[in-house]
């Protein structure tokens, strides 16, 4: 094994030696390749051909969906330890993806090509086990963020938002603009400024120039 192939070993093992066998483990170094995506870049856009698929090691991913007006929300986040799940039956089935996905900050992952994906399902126990719970996991974030669009009201929604980005980036500090949670919750930014000011009165975030810190966190 050489210096690449053990640095890529203890990657892997520092994020997956409770989740993944030896043997997956091997197969992984051999044909997985490291690469690391500044914040702000496009990981996958909605109509580009998977082809190969990351396992994240540090760093937070955002997926969006675009309606066909060109309107976007964004459903969900990714984070260490997980990959984006839907990716798997577009990768198996050879279809395009439906979804886009921004690094929301710098992202290490090896990524996989598409090719062993089916193949480690028959094959290992550990990877169909990871990749069951990772659709029962983003299922229940999908319902989750329908149940926000149904049944929150803006104010619900936008705290929610702030409190999910916390816990994702383990900073009660945020780092962003009115514009970017309207664009993410797919609302104006005049909305957005309005119920800032509204949850900074009352005192569950507060709330500076392109500075949020979330003083009470939503489950």
């Amino acid at each position: 094994m050489n210096s690449q192939e053990s640095i890529l070993r203890q990657q892997i093992l520092d994020c997956y030696s409770e989740i993944f066998e030896n043997e997956l483990i091997d197969e992984i170094v051999k044909v997985g390749y490291f690469n690391t995506i500044k914040d702000g870049e496009l990981l996958i856009d909605i109509g580009s051909e998977l082809t190969h698929i990351p396992l994240i090691l540090k760093g937070v991913v955002k997926i969006i969906r675009r309606e066909k007006n060109g309107e976007e929300i964004v459903l969900h986040f990714l984070e260490r330890g997980s990959t984006c799940a839907i990716s798997f039956a577009n990768c198996i089935n050879r279809r395009k993806s439906i979804f886009k996905g921004v690094v929301e900050t710098t992202m290490k992952a090896i990524f996989l090509p598409v090719e062993y994906i089916d193949e480690w399902l028959v094959k290992y126990k550990s990877w169909r086990h990871f990749i069951i719970d990772s659709y029962h996991f983003r299922l229940l974030e999908m319902v989750e963020s329908i149940d926000g669009l149904a049944f929150m009201k803006m104010d619900e929604r936008t705290l929610k938002f702030l409190s999910d980005k916390v816990k994702i980036n383990n900073n009660a500090d945020l780092k962003i603009t009115h514009q970017e949670i309207a664009d993410d919750l797919n609302t104006s930014r005049v909305v957005i400024t309005r119920i800032l000011k509204q949850l900074h009165d009352e005192k569950k975030i507060y709330s500076t120039r392109n500075k949020i810190r979330v003083l009470e966190l939503l489950d």
